[in-house]
């Protein structure tokens, strides 16, 4: 996935609930790594990058939310 400023990186919970757990650990580490970049290019000057860094950042949230829901879970299974 490459991301475009153009692009709405949203992603509704919902569909993320149906990824695996790689695609989730991968989609993670690539959207840290995209904001990364950004905020090089923000410190850089470039000040419309902004809106971008803040659906990254809701976006690692949201998959950081499905992974503890899945593991609480798996908890809860392997406490009953």
């Amino acid at each position: 996935m490459k991301l475009e400023k153009d692009k709405k990186w949203k992603w509704p919970a919902d569909n993320m609930r149906e990824w695996t757990d790689e695609e989730l650990k991968s989609s993670q580490r690539e959207f840290t790594q995209q904001l990364l970049r950004l905020r090089f290019q923000l410190a850089g000057g470039q000040g419309d990058v902004l809106p971008v860094i803040r659906q990254l950042r809701k976006g690692i949230a949201r998959v950081q939310t499905v992974r503890q829901q899945r593991a609480l879970e798996l908890r809860a299974k392997a406490q009953a």
